[in-house]
């Protein structure tokens, strides 16, 4: 049988790896501008996650939504301002800088965790962090420039409000919280409604909206929302990062953007880092809880 860890542990990765897929699809969209893309996106994320609450809920939805209480509409606005952040920090500085930003996100969760809830993180998992650091670095070293700091302030924002989103989960993971996650859809599609200039969009985009939305940021948060439940929030971060290592593959194959060589070798050592991390620390905890009466 696999143990809360282990669901915590791969609950994370299959977040991170649809997450992994925002690059490639963007990189195909014709003529959508952000606002577009949030709108249209948040429409089918909002679908997906009322779907999925009434799944778990029936017709206990409305009431499982309502016990999130004010902590979750906090973390709902935090995370549907974070998604508009990382929409916009792309569209105005490199992949490359959103990408090194995104790397620090696990050491910014930690400290944090650490310092408004106590949570720590043991030291090899601090080591796997700095070391999965590094290898972002190394992956986006022929990219990272000085230039595009609105984009850059925004990367940071998105990953500072992430992590608070985080905390907000863990510090109440007795109640279910996809219907936090699922809120979050509504700030976005509110404030997009209000900016988007132009409603109309061509086919083609509009299928790559509905794709994000559905799978790209729906599944993908859907997972790390059932991960916070089962392990801390810097490692719920750490394992994301298979976001980082699957982008730039998923771009190589779909739009034949050849990755770099100190990409390749960055993301075999974040790979490396956090499999290694995962296996360690599952081995850890299932030969606690074997060993626990």
């Amino acid at each position: 049988m696999i143990s809360e860890y282990t669901k915590g542990v791969l609950y994370a990765l299959l977040g991170g790896i649809c997450l992994s897929t925002s690059g490639v699809l963007m990189r195909n969209l014709e003529y959508a501008d952000g606002w577009n893309v949030l709108f249209y996106r948040s429409m089918a994320f909002l679908l997906v996650m009322s779907l999925c609450i009434w799944y778990r809920h029936r017709y206990g939805m409305f009431r499982a939504i309502y016990r999130v209480g004010r902590k979750g509409v906090l973390a709902a606005v935090l995370l549907g301002i974070a998604s508009m952040c990382y929409i916009f920090a792309i569209l105005n500085t490199t992949v490359a800088n959103v990408v090194f930003i995104i790397g620090s996100g696990p050491l910014v969760t930690a400290l944090l965790a650490w310092i408004f809830i106590g949570e720590r993180v043991q030291k090899s998992g601090l080591l796997t962090m700095l070391l999965a650091a590094v290898g972002i670095g190394l992956m986006v070293a022929d990219g990272v420039t000085g230039g595009g700091m609105p984009g850059i302030l925004l990367a940071m924002a998105m990953v500072t409000l992430f992590a608070f989103y985080l905390l907000i989960l863990r510090s109440n993971r007795h109640i279910d919280q996809v219907p936090t996650t699922g809120l979050s859809g509504f700030v976005t599609l509110a404030i997009a409604a209000v900016m988007v200039q132009q409603f109309e969009i061509n086919l083609h985009d509009l299928i790559i909206c509905l794709v994000l939305g559905v799978f790209q940021f729906g599944l993908g948060f859907l997972f790390l929302t059932l991960a916070a439940r089962h392990i801390p929030a810097a490692e719920v971060a750490l394992f994301a990062l298979s976001e980082s290592v699957l982008a730039p593959l998923w771009v190589w194959i779909g739009v034949n953007e050849v990755p770099s060589q100190f990409t390749i070798y960055g993301s075999v050592l974040v790979f490396l880092s956090v499999f290694g991390y995962c296996m360690i620390s599952i081995r850890n905890r299932n030969n606690l809880e074997l060993d626990s009466p």
